[in-house]
């Protein structure tokens, strides 16, 4: 691994493929996070070391397998989509990136799909954990299917939804006035502030990854996700875990609230006038909140 004065490395993992990570702030309490898509990146963290200064965390962040930073294989090999993706390589990445960088006792922090592999980490690695923070991301997909196409129909028209579905099922995506629509959904809900999110002149998602596991589009969840759900397990999470929604959101809220009476040392955060990026959308009181959770908890270990 090489290390610049920045706190990035190039993680080789034991299959030879290589992660881009990054370490940065000098804290006690120790911070991974885990970024969303699937096939998204690091890049919703990049000002996590900065702002829980404060309260005295170091923050690693990387990009997964497949996602911008970090090596991307050939998906259409049916070889490398058998063993790799799937939630199983992805939970066990996390795990050789902790065991590789010497992270232990650590917290475990998933933004949405992110919070997908937070749940089953702490589910299978848990005794690694020190707390676990699940940022807009609830404990299955079927509620969130409701929930997101109630929001469409609250949203749009009658007539828009009926062409949305038309389109969806002549999987004609690139019609310009359906990706309007789903543009739409993106400022009201993804991002409910004015346009905070990173921008790139080209795209840099993953698409192969977030086809598979999600689908074509967030209204159209037919990939490998669809069916995923541990309703019936998140009461065996023992660490001290935080939930952290936007006020204006695609995950149901409903969901949280449950959650939050589930898992046995739970704490429920709502960050107002926020969408599902509520890092960017309100991050003065996203931060407080979660930078006042980590101290707490940390104070009582």
């Amino acid at each position: 691994m090489k290390l610049n004065p920045q706190g990035t490395q190039f993680v080789t993992l034991d299959n030879g493929y290589h992660l881009w990570t990054q370490t940065q702030g000098t804290g006690d309490i120790q911070l991974m996070t885990l970024h969303g898509g699937p096939g998204g990146t690091n890049e919703v963290f990049e000002n996590f070391a900065e702002e829980l200064a404060p309260y005295g965390v170091t923050v690693t962040r990387y990009d997964q397998l497949g996602s911008w930073f970090s090596d991307q294989p050939d998906f259409s090999d049916p070889d490398n989509r058998e063993k790799f993706l799937n939630i199983d390589y992805y939970v066990n990445e996390v795990e050789e990136v902790r065991q590789k960088l010497g992270i232990d006792h650590f917290y475990l922090l998933g933004q949405s799909w992110g919070g997908v592999l937070a749940i089953e980490y702490a589910l299978k690695y848990g005794e690694h954990l020190d707390g676990l923070i699940l940022s807009s991301m609830i404990d299955n997909l079927e509620e969130y299917l409701v929930n997101i196409n109630h929001i469409r129909d609250t949203m749009f028209t009658p007539k828009q939804v009926s062409y949305m579905k038309q389109i969806e099922l002549a999987h004609d995506f690139d019609d310009p006035a359906y990706q309007q629509l789903v543009a739409e959904l993106g400022e009201n809900y993804l991002h409910h502030a004015s346009d905070p999110q990173p921008k790139h002149l080209i795209s840099v998602l993953g698409t192969p990854v977030y086809n598979y596991f999600q689908g074509d589009n967030e209204f159209v969840m037919v990939g490998a996700l669809k069916d995923w759900d541990r309703r019936g397990d998140i009461y065996r999470i023992q660490t001290p875990t935080y939930l952290t929604f936007g006020g204006h959101e695609t995950m149901p809220l409903d969901a949280a609230k449950r959650m939050a009476v589930t898992i046995p040392n739970a704490k429920l955060h709502i960050t107002p006038d926020a969408g599902h990026g509520q890092m960017l959308d309100n991050p003065q009181d996203y931060f407080r909140n979660l930078g006042e959770w980590l101290k707490e908890t940390a104070s009582h270990k």
